[in-house]
């Protein structure tokens, strides 16, 4: 059985999610961890629960979602995956952190590009990895489906989408991929997005203001 846990993160309110199950390896998904007492909140769960961190991962690489890919890969001395066509993007975060007045970012080094059709692993379980553009050029979904769960980035929200205004963006991308990838998965499919309170596909389907299913 896989559990998950969140962090809510820096000045964007970026969820950061720590999955693990019963072999107590774990992966870290979109470490926004930007201040010390952020960092330390994480690490000291990851020893309070006996866990051995075996890679970080991004869903993509906009500036909120990877400020602690550096400290928390040399912390645990573990890989750090990327989506492939989030390269770019990953680049560019050193400028865009410095406008958004956040200084001391550090680029950590990516080990693996991850396409759409790879698998990742958490222990015993498994998960598919779905490209879903719109929000970023190469935003990736993680669903595992043994767990009905998908760890969605900023693609859905609950009664929401991400926005599709930043470079590499595209709105109507955006809901294609949503109707096509995201809405065909289960209805009791529970969603843990980038940005606020969980939600499940079915209750997206209906009740979603931006894309109805």
């Amino acid at each position: 059985m896989m559990n998950i846990k969140s962090f809510v993160f820096n000045p964007f309110y970026e969820n950061t999610y720590l999955l693990w199950d019963e072999t107590k390896e774990a992966i870290i998904i979109d470490p926004g961890c930007y201040e010390k007492y952020e960092r330390d909140e994480l690490i000291g769960f990851v020893a309070s629960e006996d866990l051995k961190v075996v890679k970080i991962v991004n869903t993509h690489c906009h500036v909120d979602h990877v400020l602690g890919n550096y400290y928390l890969k040399d912390h645990f001395k573990c890989p750090l995956w990327i989506p492939e066509n989030e390269a770019a993007n990953y680049e560019s975060v050193s400028v865009v952190a410095s406008r958004y007045g956040i200084h001391g970012y550090t680029k950590g080094e990516p080990d693996e590009l991850m396409k759409e059709g790879d698998t990742l692993k958490v222990g015993n379980e498994e998960c598919s990895i779905i490209e879903a553009p719109g929000h970023s050029p190469g935003h990736q979904l993680f669903y595992f489906q043994n767990e009905k769960v998908l760890i969605g980035g900023d693609v859905l929200f609950r009664q929401s989408i991400g926005r599709t205004d930043l470079p590499g963006g595209d709105h109507d991308t955006l809901l294609n991929n949503i109707k096509q990838k995201v809405y065909t998965l289960p209805e009791d499919t529970v969603v843990y997005p980038g940005h606020g309170p969980e939600t499940t596909i079915g209750f997206e389907k209906v009740n979603n203001p931006f894309v109805r299913g």
